[in-house]
């Protein structure tokens, strides 16, 4: 699972153009390597080694409240934090406040619609744990909603990992056939997704007092009230 979500953050993010790029939390994954933004921040983690771009944010663990100013982010990435985080829309109303319109947020989650999701509630009862158990996994339907609330749009996204839930590397290779065919049977069954959303701001328009309004009118219509007497003055001297 790390592995295909590595690969897909490395192939989002490549395209995604911009200043300043985000991650929030989730150590375990570096999922702005491929993105050529000139400064790169990692929030609640270290700085990964190496990178000249990228910068130690400020040290979270609560997500709800991020260290940024409003409208200074062009690129956000949550790796399954909203699924951890005891107050998910709080973090998504926080992520719509620091990200500039346009911006975009890219989020990974476990889909509860998936062989994972069924195993994970049969394991509160009758077995072993296969992911952690504080997690409140969350619907990409029921994503969407939130983010449609928050003005965002979502932009291309998709879901992997269909083999079933086992440690076993023979099984495993068992089922490695089921990759293929769920991407193109059942694609909404992956156990994890990965979705790009933009910001989007709808225009405004200033409108100006009243008496303006009513003076511009005016001027309009005396404009035309000239061009009209012209135009009869000369059509009677033919």
């Amino acid at each position: 699972m790390q592995a295909w979500e590595q690969d897909m953050f490395d192939k989002v993010v490549a395209d995604i153009f911009g200043f300043n790029a985000v991650q929030v939390g989730l150590p375990e994954i570096d999922t702005l390597r491929s993105n050529r933004m000139p400064l790169v921040l990692y929030a609640g983690q270290q700085a990964v080694e190496g990178n000249a771009r990228s910068l130690q944010a400020q040290v979270l663990t609560d997500f709800s409240e991020l260290p940024f100013a409003s409208q200074s982010l062009d690129l956000v990435v949550l790796p399954h934090i909203l699924e951890f985080a005891s107050e998910p829309h709080q973090v998504l109303r926080e992520v719509e406040r620091v990200l500039i319109p346009e911006g975009q947020v890219v989020i990974s989650g476990f889909n509860p619609l998936s062989l994972w999701g069924l195993r994970q509630r049969l394991s509160r009862r009758v077995a072993e744990p296969f992911l952690p158990q504080a997690g409140r996994f969350i619907s990409l339907p029921r994503l969407k909603d939130w983010l449609k609330l928050l003005s965002f749009e979502i932009e291309r996204g998709r879901f992997g990992c269909y083999r079933p839930p086992c440690r076993s590397e023979a099984w495993l290779a068992r089922t490695q056939f089921m990759e293929k065919a769920g991407d193109r049977w059942w694609g909404y069954c992956g156990a994890t997704y990965v979705v790009v959303g933009v910001k989007r701001v709808r225009g405004m328009r200033l409108i100006g007092p009243a008496w303006k309004e009513r003076k511009a009118r005016a001027r309009a219509a005396a404009i035309a009230t000239q061009s009209n007497s012209h135009r009869a003055k000369h059509s009677t001297e033919q």
